[in-house]
């Protein structure tokens, strides 16, 4: 079976540069099921692979994975129904703190992600460093420092990647929110069906505590469960 890929970020954070830099020419162009945003994927290799085909998904720049975009939703999709063996989430070094948001609600999905920290070289000319031991730890997830413009980190970033899907280990944060929302997240988690599989509670929790719509339609609850946490 191939080990599958998502490659996420936001618009404009190079992540078509990086697709291009890691696939080159195994790579193919259509559009996504009954949409017309263009899907592209490509098969890339890796020594930790051992025999196995590799495919990386193009998904669309989003900014987070609330379901505002036709992009948003076609990403949210792909992620919590095909469910890929991992994320690379690609993070601009440069604007760091933007592109976390939507870090914090992939490792919530409960597929395991790696980020790939691009553009690590321009920080490193500004003078400045950015401690990835204390980001990784944080965010419960790998972190690999990298330039799809120069093409440096790539055979490192995709090894992180299959080695992480082999391992089949959902990324877990550190505490992101206060205790009181953390606690409010966990009793939420109570109250979700058994349909909801134990690797995605955490963001459907989340996503209940937001009131996003369309996942609080999507999950059929009992009236009672549905009035506690709407309270």
């Amino acid at each position: 079976m191939a080990i599958r890929i998502a490659l996420a970020g936001n618009p404009n954070c190079g992540k078509t540069t990086m697709f291009n830099a890691l696939t080159g020419a195994n790579q193919y162009v259509g559009n996504w099921p009954g949409v017309t945003v263009e899907k592209k994927e490509g098969k890339v290799k890796s020594k930790r692979a051992k025999g196995e085909e590799v495919i990386v998904t193009d998904l669309p720049g989003i900014y987070s994975l609330s379901p505002y975009t036709l992009e948003e939703v076609v990403s949210r999709d792909y992620i919590l129904k095909e469910n890929p063996d991992v994320i690379i989430d690609l993070v601009d070094a440069t604007n760091i703190e933007r592109n976390l948001y939507l870090t914090t609600q992939l490792v919530e999905t409960g597929v395991p992600v790696v980020i790939a920290l691009n553009m690590a070289d321009l920080i490193a000319k500004r003078g400045m460093k950015i401690d990835t031991k204390r980001l990784s730890m944080l965010l419960g997830c790998p972190i690999v420092e990298t330039s799809a413009l120069k093409q440096t980190g790539l055979s490192e970033l995709i090894d992180e990647a299959v080695k992480t899907a082999k391992k089949k280990e959902i990324s877990l944060p550190g505490e992101i929110f206060s205790k009181e929302m953390e606690s409010a997240v966990e009793e939420v988690k109570g109250l979700l069906p058994d349909s909801i599989t134990d690797d995605k509670r955490r963001w459907y929790a989340v996503k209940f505590l937001e009131r996003d719509n369309k996942v609080v339609e999507s999950v059929k609850l009992p009236a009672s469960d549905a009035s506690a946490i709407e309270a």
